[in-house]
């Protein structure tokens, strides 16, 4: 989402790297590249003002000025005020002692409710509560279905009522959740325009009656600057506690994230960040902002790292690399821990440094990491274990085995030497040359360089000749 965003800044950031000392004209410069960045990225025009603002003051500051190092400085005032801006701290939810704890979920039609309160479900099984789910969004057809289906995906109880009045159904629904050991209670309310004063009086019986610990606003990140107005609306008639902000991993511009806490006062304490139901995350404004400068995530990598392998098969892999070992057991291992970690684009951007190396390359194919896989299920468990015995008649073999050709094989296979090699590097203390790897990947991992005007015109010439 913040792609086109953060090439803005980071260009805007970059011309300042490149001088040794800063004056007031340079620094106003990036100041207007900042300002058209942020205008482009759909952010509040009143926000701008002051974050611009801000960052100018602090920027011509004497501590800048006659800093060794005046454009990291400027950087980390940038970084400073774009934490600010999202809400200094990551902000959680609140539980009460005595359970359960009630969340109630609001927001427009559409904005993707129901699948976040099965997505929050998830999120709050993974910490180890035991939530419920009550449908309570009566106005939408088949909601009560899909919340259900939901459900019963995820091992939740639901509670449902076909009656008229949703007040009736959270009256009923929570104590029911209660007597079944749930500890947390989620509402999933009917999605209502912000105008319409019977659905907002609604709402308002709603939380009246349930007295919600939580209430959590959600907004579509595609709405841009709208879903600002929407927040204030809202805020107006039901005070909510936060947002939780679905479909951060579109292609909009990014103001709503950006607007959101500057305007309303209001915390994101959520973020969807993809279409599956483990794909919700906690917000952490530091954490964005380094993202959006090109710092990396590392804190988000290891946690994703953590959640997607197994405490045993972590250690067993930690020992294996130390030992400068990676066999294709290991290789197929690792490809799966990536896969469960989410898109393979997205995670490389986590590290930081890597993501400036990722211009100029197509997007990574998911679909062809199914080709590495039937390479290596085509393997017997000797040749997975001991790659050296693969010769010529077991490549042939191999690549019928999994409908691929031989070529494909030998790529894989000098993959998998080029990982061992980076491997222990890696075990004595040596990083990895990034660059590199990324030009050869094995198959289905392989981003290719993105053909620009020079090479294509060589490529012309030749045919010519």
């Amino acid at each position: 989402m913040f792609d086109a965003l953060s090439d803005r800044l980071q260009s805007a950031l970059g011309d300042l790297r490149g001088r040794g000392r800063l004056d007031e004209e340079a620094i106003s410069r990036a100041m207007r590249e900042i300002r058209l960045a942020l205008l482009e990225a759909d952010v509040n025009f009143e926000v701008i003002k002051s974050f611009v603002a801000q960052v100018r003051e602090r920027a011509l500051g004497q501590d800048v000025l006659k800093s060794l190092t005046p454009a990291q400085q400027v950087v980390k005032i940038v970084h400073d005020e774009l934490t600010a801006l999202m809400g200094a701290g990551a902000s959680g939810l609140a539980f009460t002692s005595r359970p359960p704890t009630v969340i109630l979920l609001a927001g427009l039609q559409g904005s993707g409710k129901t699948t976040a309160a099965a997505k929050l479900a998830l999120f709050l099984r993974k910490q180890g509560r035991r939530p419920g789910l009550v449908a309570a969004d009566l106005q939408r057809p088949a909601a009560i279905d899909q919340l259900e289906q939901l459900g019963k995906q995820l091992g939740v109880d639901v509670y449902r009522e076909d009656d008229a009045d949703p007040v009736a159904v959270v009256r009923n629904g929570i104590p029911a959740l209660a007597a079944e050991g749930c500890d947390t209670v989620i509402l999933d309310t009917a999605g209502r325009l912000h105008v319409d004063e019977a659905l907002m009086d609604e709402l308002e019986r709603v939380r009246d009656e349930s007295r919600p610990t939580n209430v959590l606003l959600v907004l579509d990140a595609m709405t841009g600057q709208e879903a600002v107005n929407v927040a204030l609306a809202f805020q107006e008639r039901v005070a909510f506690d936060g947002v939780l902000m679905t479909k951060l991993d579109g292609d909009a511009r990014g103001g709503a994230a950006l607007s959101v806490k500057a305007v309303t006062g209001r915390p994101i304490k959520l973020i969807s960040v993809g279409e599956k139901l483990d794909q919700l995350e906690e917000f952490h404004p530091d954490r964005m902002a380094s993202r959006i400068l090109g710092m990396g995530d590392v804190l988000t990598l290891i946690e994703r790292a953590e959640a997607a392998v197994e405490e045993d098969e972590q250690k067993e892999l930690e020992a294996r690399i130390m030992q400068g070992q990676f066999s294709f057991d290991d290789f197929l291992r690792s490809y799966k821990m990536l896969r469960r970690m989410g898109p393979i684009q997205g995670v490389l951007k986590l590290v930081p440094g890597l993501g400036k190396q990722l211009d100029g390359l197509d997007e990574v194919d998911e679909k062809q990491m199914a080709r590495v896989e039937a390479i290596i299920l085509s393997m017997t468990p000797t040749e997975r274990a001991r790659p050296s015995v693969i010769d010529g008649p077991r490549r042939r073999r191999i690549a019928r085995g999994s409908g691929t050709d031989v070529e494909e094989v030998n790529r894989l296979l000098e993959a998998r030497k080029q990982m061992e090699k980076l491997m222990k590097g890696m075990s004595r203390g040596k990083l990895p040359d990034l660059g590199a790897l990324a030009g050869g990947a094995p198959v289905g991992g392989t981003p290719r360089r993105k053909a620009t005007k020079s090479n294509k015109k060589k490529k012309r010439s030749k045919t010519r000749r």
